[in-house]
């Protein structure tokens, strides 16, 4: 797949970047090359090749869930600047 220089120029303006003139044909002949590996890659036969390993593919194992620590609830509040009801009481930010 060939991409020329105005193609360049239009994704470009799409894109909202600025290019330059002298650029824009070096960036359309790396990315012609790019597409032409991609092409070339997807043209190998990939016929009875086993997929690589996906971390999809992976079963997570889950521990049981268990309280290590003890509660300090109470300790933390009571070093809190106000606290109410197990609930720690902040100014009002939003009018």
């Amino acid at each position: 797949m060939t991409i020329d220089k105005k193609e360049i120029e239009n994704l470009a303006k799409l894109a909202r970047i600025s290019i330059s003139e002298n650029d824009s044909a070096d960036v359309a002949d790396r990315i012609t090359r790019i597409l032409d590996l991609v092409d070339q890659l997807q043209a190998v036969d990939t016929t009875g090749i086993a997929p690589m390993s996906n971390p999809l593919d992976a079963i997570q194992v889950l521990r049981t869930d268990e309280v290590t620590e003890i509660n300090h609830r109470e300790l933390f509040q009571s070093i809190a600047p106000n606290a109410e009801q197990g609930l720690y009481l902040v100014p009002k930010v939003i009018e």
